[in-house]
């Protein structure tokens, strides 16, 4: 018996030397990340001394390894970053602060990465070896240590536009088979959120959802779609996937594969004001980047191409897009968007009739608009090279892409195909029918906006989204990157008069919340979405959709609650716009003016009408004198908005 006490005694004290705890803290402290290498790799999150994830297992398989597995580690490693990245199109601020320190476990043949943001952290994989791989799976997982509350994108498949509404479930609820795409946002108690997404996802490997585990009913794993055998084109846009193999990716090393990212909030304003997946992606690869120029949009398929007071029959023609251009130009827009309809759906290089693509582009060039072009992507890649150089040769300013509907690997590549043939051409690329960002648009800061959210598109036919979904997004998918939600309605009502009507579509919420989105909703491409002779009926609107910038040189979140309020001020030059938005609940606020330098400001304001909760488009006007010490006092109605202009005098 003593033996047998020697023998497993001996093999504990091997085990206890093999067993090996790591850690790294952010910058200030704030957060810290533990790192258990024994028979497999666990990492932990602590908020200040609170665990915030509790251990969570890691791995990936390959072929013939699974990396965090029986790991040995060879070396480890830490570093500290203190940088200033200068985005090439700014979203939320022209500088953006870089700071973390990295703690880097080398293994044989691998390297497994954690970054320690004070905003959060990060992990990915690196196989360091040259030669052929094939990933089956990765095991990424997040495990809380109790039964919180989910805001869950829940998904019925794979092959999926990624438009959905925030379920509200508790982790128990998510079983294995039911899993959601990513963002997804996690309420850890106590203020604190766990908004949890990727970042790098560029080439050569899937998109990850997100689905419940069998082994711990408060954890998340991570489900990602097959390399596609098989796919069926059911339409002109709908090619599904129909045979998935039992791999999620063939590649060669060595290869770094996409971060696993959680951000980390006590305030929910610090969701909003996070950049952390744009930190964590690849740096700007273009050259020349001159030619990419944010802007507004006046846009087409929304209102139905339905303009009236016209002494032309509207619908798919020149005399049409002409007036679209004529009022972006009479009111500052750069662009225009010619939707479906300008080719035949069976080959893009068919034009209709009734367009003249290079007639409108010259008549865009003299008035300073530009054209951008809808496409399918299946009828784009049929013809690219053909289609792309037509499109450079009209002069033409870029391309909307939709319905690719997958992130499986060959998507993940064609995303980044595409973002690299536009370059070459220096055309804007705008994807629709999309995953949402997960930093192809700072390695090719001419992919411009996403789509990848529930966006007004769908009060065509639903009565979603609405205020209380609206008042999510800022806290969940904008987190990710540019959201192209095409805001701009101009016919509001009130929950209960609210109707969909395709071809004369309305808002659910009142003006001002409409108008809130221009401050809120990030999107450097930003449509505005109505009809321009609906506009033409709104000067006072306009004034301030003339004026507001699609971009931003700094933001500050004044106020926000996940779900149910935000207002925030954002700087463009001089100029501060401060948005604010509620969901069905009225809303009245208080805030100083204490973001704004030294001196006397004019503020003028566009709110809330007295009448606007049983009128939703009733709105108001009025000018303030105000200083840095100014508090201000503010009214919304349900569904409603509040914007204002601050200009020094």
């Amino acid at each position: 018996m003593k033996k047998y006490a020697l023998l497993f005694l001996s093999i504990l004290f091997m085990n206890q030397l093999l067993a090996k705890d790591y850690s790294i803290n952010s910058p200030s402290d704030r957060i810290m990340v533990k790192v258990a290498v024994e028979e497999g790799i666990h990492y932990s999150v602590f908020l200040g001394d609170k665990e915030i994830i509790s251990p969570s297992p890691i791995s990936m398989t390959l072929e013939d390894e699974v990396l965090g597995e029986d790991a040995k580690v060879r070396r480890a490693q830490t570093t500290s970053v203190d940088e200033v990245i200068i985005p090439t199109v700014q979203r939320k601020y022209a500088k953006i602060p870089d700071v973390y320190n990295e703690l880097t476990l080398r293994f044989k043949g691998y390297n497994l990465h954690f970054r320690a943001y004070d905003e959060g952290v990060a992990y990915r994989w690196e196989v360091t070896e040259e030669g052929p791989l094939k990933v089956m799976n990765e095991l990424a997982t997040f495990t809380f240590p109790a039964n919180h509350k989910v805001w869950f994108p829940e998904e019925e498949s794979m092959f999926t536009h990624q438009e959905r509404s925030y379920l509200d479930v508790k982790l128990s609820d998510i079983s294995p088979d039911r899993f959601a795409s990513t963002g997804l946002l996690v309420d850890a108690g106590n203020n604190v959120k766990v908004y949890i997404s990727e970042s790098d996802l560029i080439t050569d490997y899937a998109g990850m959802f997100l689905r419940g585990s069998e082994e711990n009913p408060f954890r998340l794993e991570g489900k990602f779609a097959g390399v596609v055998l098989e796919e069926e084109q059911r339409t002109d846009r709908d090619v599904a996937p129909v045979k998935y193999a039992d791999y999620i990716a063939e590649l060669t090393g060595p290869k770094s594969f996409p971060w696993r990212a959680m951000i980390i909030s006590d305030e929910d304003k610090q969701l909003v004001e996070s950049d952390l997946i744009y930190k964590l992606a690849p740096e700007n690869v273009l050259e020349d980047t001159e030619w990419i120029k944010p802007g507004k949009v006046a846009w087409d398929w929304w209102n139905a191409l339905n303009v009236y007071g016209v002494d032309f029959e509207s619908g798919v023609n020149n005399a049409t897009y002409e007036y679209y251009i004529d009022f972006a130009a009479e009111y500052g827009l750069d662009y225009i968007i010619l939707d479906e309809g300008w080719y035949h759906l069976d080959d893009i290089m068919h034009v209709k009739d009734e367009i003249d693509v290079q007639e409108l582009v010259d008549y865009g060039k003299d008035k300073g608009v530009g054209v951008i072009l809808w496409v399918v992507w299946k009828a784009l890649d049929d013809k690219l090279t053909e289609a792309l150089d037509q499109f450079e040769a009209w002069g033409v300013k870029g391309i909307k892409i939709d319905f690719m509907q997958r992130d499986d690997q060959w998507m993940v590549n064609f995303y980044e195909k595409i973002a690299r043939e536009c370059a070459e051409r220096e055309m804007l690329v705008d994807y629709h029918g999309a995953y949402k960002p997960v930093g192809l648009d700072r390695m090719y800061p001419n992919v411009i906006s996403y789509e990848g959210v529930m966006g007004m598109e769908n009060c065509k036919w639903s009565d979603q989204p609405d205020p209380d979904h609206n008042l999510l997004l800022p806290f969940i998918r904008m987190v990710a990157g540019p959201m192209d939600y095409t805001p701009g309605a101009m016919i509001n009502k009130n929950k209960e008069n609210f109707r969909d009507i395709f071809t004369e579509p309305m808002s659910p919420g009142t003006r001002c919340h409409q108008l809130g989105m221009y401050v809120v909703f990030e999107s450097p491409l930003q449509m505005l979405s109505d009809n321009p002779s609906n506009y033409y009926r709104e000067p006072e609107c306009m004034e301030f959709l003339e004026a507001v910038p699609s971009v931003w040189d700094d933001t500050k979140v004044l106020d926000a609650k996940v779900g149910e309020y935000i207002l925030m001020a954002r700087r463009s030059g001089d100029t501060w716009f401060v948005g604010g938005m509620t969901n069905w609940s009225p809303r009245e606020m208080d805030f100083d003016l204490s973001f704004l330098p030294e001196g006397n400001y004019n503020m003028e304001v566009w709110k809330d009408g007295i009448n606007a909760a049983k009128h939703a488009a009733d709105f108001a006007q009025q000018e303030i004198n105000v200083t840095n010490n100014s508090e201000i006092n503010i009214e919304m109605a349900p569904g409603g908005g509040w914007v204002a202009i601050i200009k020094k005098n």
